[in-house]
């Protein structure tokens, strides 16, 4: 079993293990020659999946194993290796390495950078007389060059810093399998996720501070809404208070007919459409767990939301290269179950249907309170106690 490669895309991998690490501890490695698949899933709460072509982070690499594809089965822990990441972010270079230290197997990360130092000889030299040349050449520019070169020395410095990681068999992980999705009632551009997590933050400690569930371990649950005329809405409802913030003027991106598995006139988007902008799709999410993955949003991309009413919402988080400019954005999607309360995030090159199609929008934003006693026998999302 062989792993050896460059790294590239230094910050955004940084940006997305910080984004992991808000939901979890330890981390699904699974290489293969195609792809890197990043895999999360604790006892309770969110799930992470997330799917890289190999070429996104990586480059020059050397893959071997017994498996089909190449494909190695890690498991390691986010801490460590978000912060031998962000050591490598100014370097020159990077690369990552299986081996062992000691009988134990880890990922050492080789960073290589220069630092400079200055040389105090020759650091206060007098100057020489300049002599304007008619043909425009100066004498002297070589002679400047060379003591300006003179005055400061590179030094290269390697730095190493070993990951440690449990090598996996591929029946240990042959039972975790990657949740199937439904087509979207409603899909909608979101504003920024951080802009959305202070709003949501804030209803959840507001709920808290109730009374309303200070009787109970759970936290509070949120209900987001969204129509597919540009509508978003973010709500709280306790014993004595009904709370939402609304944003207007949000972009609904077109879909593409030829990519869907359904005409695009019986597509359920088109129906919650054709109802008016009084069609809401709507989930429950926990607020605490919602908060955690929101944290996406330092990510810095566009996101799209698409939502199954009273199901799952899914978002599709697309990351832009912050070391190559002109390379194309990757994805990162999220999907939260309100039945179980729980989260999958992945990633992949694009979007997987292919099927959006975008427009830049500038949202509006509106916010309501309204005061009242709730009605007995009633729970936080509208159900009957009974």
């Amino acid at each position: 079993m062989r792993f050896h490669s460059d790294l590239k895309n230094i910050r955004t991998f940084a940006k997305l293990t910080a984004a992991f690490s808000s939901l979890e501890k330890l981390v699904w490695l699974r290489l293969s020659d195609e792809t890197a698949h990043f895999t999360v899933v604790p006892d309770t709460g969110s799930q992470i999946w997330s799917t890289l072509p190999m070429d996104f982070l990586f480059e020059n690499c050397t893959i071997q194993s017994a498996e089909p594809g190449n494909t190695i089965n890690l498991e390691l822990s986010l801490q460590p290796l978000h912060r031998a990441l962000k050591s490598a972010q100014n370097s020159i270079s990077a690369s990552l390495r299986l081996t062992k230290k000691k009988g134990v197997p880890v990922l050492s990360m080789t960073i290589t950078t220069t630092t400079s130092r200055p040389s105090h000889a020759n650091a206060h030299a007098p100057p020489r007389p300049s002599h304007d040349d008619p043909f425009g050449f100066d004498d002297d520019h070589d002679d400047r060059t060379h003591l300006e070169t003179s005055l400061r020395r590179e030094h290269e410095k390697i730095i190493t810093q070993d990951i440690p990681i449990r090598v996996l068999h591929p029946d240990t992980v042959a039972s975790t399998v990657q949740p199937a999705l439904q087509e979207p009632d409603v899909h909608i551009q979101l504003p920024p996720l951080l802009q959305l997590k202070s709003i949501s933050d804030r209803f959840t400690r507001l709920a808290l501070a109730s009374g309303s569930s200070s009787s109970s371990s759970k936290s509070p649950r949120l209900e987001i809404s969204a129509n597919m005329h540009g509508g978003l809405r973010v709500r709280i409802t306790t014993e004595t208070a009904d709370i939402s913030s609304a944003w207007t003027d949000l972009d609904n991106p077109e879909l593409d007919p030829a990519q869907l598995r359904v005409p695009i006139e019986e597509h359920p988007s088109t129906k919650f459409r054709d109802r008016g902008p009084d069609a809401w799709a709507s989930v429950y999410v926990d607020g605490k767990d919602w908060s955690r993955v929101l944290s996406a949003g330092r990510l810095e991309g566009r996101v799209i939301a698409c939502f199954c009413h009273n199901h799952s919402l899914v978002l599709y988080v697309y990351i832009p290269h912050y070391d190559d400019a002109g390379g194309d954005d990757a994805v990162l999607t999220v999907s939260v179950q309100p039945s179980s309360a729980c989260t999958m995030f992945w990633t992949g090159p694009s979007s997987p249907s292919h099927s959006i199609m975008y427009k830049p929008t500038v949202p509006k934003i509106y916010s309501e309170f309204i005061h009242r006693r709730r009605h007995a026998g009633y729970g936080l999302d509208g159900s009957s106690a009974a």
